[in-house]
């Protein structure tokens, strides 16, 4: 007679019960070094923000030339706005508070459109229109001078001879500032402009422009 044996059983396999479940983990520490560092982070962070706000408010009144003012011209009140600069900027601005003493004055170098004035762009005393130069006034056809010139441009004013005159066309002034440019509104005529010229050139100019032989080339690499 076989007498048949059960197969040992796993005791571990049949573990239940309290033995079974899993040990409870206790909870971690916190390291308060990490704590105190992430709050001084934060505040850092409140306090840089807050000058930086504060920063920005420190601010000063300085002047931009809005439209170009050749050398030697005075600087149009018209011309001057307004801007808001850092006060601990480092430039040598010329505050709004002094723009009356600005429009009494005339441009050292060629002043271009959006340009933060400083103290050396201006002088007292006008090299253009000073002792020995003249103002010239021209009325000019289409053709004889280019499109877009503008107040504080330098030009050449060129004797360009008619049919019935004798002589070669030349150059009857290297650098002329133009002092002005007539208004296209009012006269119809944007061939219109003033320029300062030598005085000793003056006279042969006028005679020239009034009969329709002195033509305009502008210089924008003299500007």
């Amino acid at each position: 007679m076989r007498t048949s044996e059960k197969p040992a059983v796993n005791a571990a396999a049949g573990l239940s019960g309290p033995a079974s479940r899993k040990l409870p983990v206790p909870p971690r520490e916190r390291k308060p070094a990490l704590a105190a560092l992430a709050v001084l982070l934060i505040l850092g962070g409140a306090l840089a923000t807050t000058l930086l706000v504060l920063r920005s408010g420190d601010r000063v009144s300085a002047i931009r030339v809005t439209q170009q003012v050749g050398a030697g011209q005075r600087f149009p009140e018209q011309a001057l706005e307004e801007v808001k600069i850092a006060a601990d900027s480092g430039v040598d601005y010329v505050s709004w508070s002094q723009r009356k003493l600005v429009t009494e004055s005339f441009a050292a170098v060629t002043v271009l459109p959006g340009t933060l004035l400083t103290s050396k762009m201006g002088v007292k005393v006008s090299s253009e229109l000073g002792e020995g130069k003249a103002t010239v006034g021209l009325a000019l056809k289409p053709g004889q001078m280019p499109a877009g010139v503008a107040q504080g441009d330098r030009v050449q004013l060129i004797f360009v001879p008619s049919r019935s005159s004798q002589g070669q066309s030349r150059v009857l002034a290297e650098s002329a500032l133009v002092f002005s440019v007539g208004d296209k509104s009012r006269t119809g005529n944007s061939g219109q402009i003033t320029v300062v010229v030598d005085a000793s050139a003056s006279p042969e100019i006028v005679a020239l422009a009034s009969s329709g032989e002195v033509a305009v080339a502008e210089l924008p690499g003299a500007r």
